[in-house]
């Protein structure tokens, strides 16, 4: 539908010296005031411009050789993984989270507590329980790695086809057994941890903890292109997606197989949220910072312009985090720590807030 302006009434600022009211134009699209539109804009050119001025940073960033020269993009290329690493985790927990939070009307929970995390620590903790310091190293390579994000999306297939489709379809139900199901999991990798050695338990911690220094190169020419696919097909479906969000009887009524529909978003977030755990490790607050701080800053239901928002939020985010703890402290393998210590009191403040979940 175009956007049209109209105006309206506003009977709380009377125009000064006639006694009349002042006419505020309002418009039938993704925002409410043509001021919103502009703002919207002025907020994401503002995001692009940071997320430049990051990348140019990673890639710049005490490179000795000048601006340019053959040499400086060879350096560059070497420092380019981190920078696509951001880019790929970014858009995989944005668009899933946004996605998540409007098909199970609820933006609270997220889908790193459906299992995909507490999966990748039974993968990693089982390798080290029963193999040894050297179980850390089967676990990784191109074949492990697409493995595991089989792995994850068929257990995330057999969980939404079971309770969405069976007898007590229902969604309510569903994310009540996958959070039980991650916490079982969880707790099955907490006991293998407490068996392991000091030696192998430090290895294991590596590996638990989010890191972009976790993935390998190799990984992206597989990661790449499913997440394009995967995304792609969210993104295109982003009209679908502000009609679910009003409601289930809304949406059957405007002629959306709700069902259906539902299960095939979900099925493409388990499939980013398994790239994204798989590549870098479990960053459970990761995705709803940026949601939330997304729908703050692009204040529109209308998923085109949400999408958008959320992917840059999240490379800002990520990426600033990255290059301050790597350039500066000289600590990036604690981006994910902070990460999680910010996401966390984040969740937790926006919790407090609302008063309810």
């Amino acid at each position: 539908m175009a956007e049209q302006t109209v105006t309206a009434p506003d009977a709380t600022a009377p125009t000064p010296g006639d006694g009349g009211v002042r006419v505020t134009p309002r418009t039938t699209g993704p925002w409410a005031t043509p001021r919103g539109r502009r703002r919207y804009f002025l907020v994401l050119g503002s995001l692009a411009g940071l997320a430049l001025l990051i990348a140019y940073g990673l890639l710049a960033w005490q490179n000795p050789l000048p601006v340019g020269s053959a040499g400086f993009w060879r350096i560059a290329k070497l420092r380019a993984t981190s920078l696509v690493i951001i880019i790929v985790v970014a858009f995989c927990q944005a668009t899933a989270t946004v996605a998540f939070h409007t098909v199970t009307n609820n933006r609270i929970i997220t889908p790193s507590i459906m299992g995909f995390e507490s999966l990748y620590r039974v993968v990693q903790t089982g390798a080290v329980f029963l193999f040894g310091i050297a179980g850390a190293t089967m676990v990784q390579g191109l074949g492990q790695f697409i493995g595991q994000v089989a792995v994850m999306v068929a257990f995330s297939a057999l969980l939404y086809g079971w309770l969405l489709t069976g007898k007590y379809a229902n969604l309510h139900i569903m994310l009540l057994v996958g959070i039980i199901l991650g916490g079982g999991l969880g707790s099955l990798a907490t006991f293998m941890q407490r068996m392991l050695t000091p030696t192998e338990f430090d290895v294991l911690t590596a590996r638990l903890i989010g890191s972009i220094s976790n993935a390998d190169a190799t990984y992206l020419g597989f990661s790449v292109p499913l997440v394009a696919v995967a995304g792609g097909l969210v993104w295109l479906g982003a009209r679908r997606l502000n009609v679910v969000a009003l409601g289930r009887e809304a949406s059957v009524n405007l002629g959306l197989e709700h069902r259906r529909y539902l299960i095939v978003v979900l099925l493409l977030v388990s499939v980013l949220m398994a790239v994204s755990t798989s590549l870098v490790g479990p960053m459970t607050f990761f995705g709803f910072l940026v949601a939330m701080v997304s729908y703050q800053l692009s204040d529109t239901h209308d998923h085109r312009f949400t999408f958008p928002m959320a992917w840059l939020t999240g490379i800002v985010t990520l990426g600033g985090a990255y290059f301050v703890l790597k350039n500066i402290f000289y600590a990036q393998g604690a981006v994910g720590i902070i990460i999680e210590i910010v996401g966390g009191t984040f969740f937790l403040v926006y919790v407090l807030r609302k008063g309810r979940l």
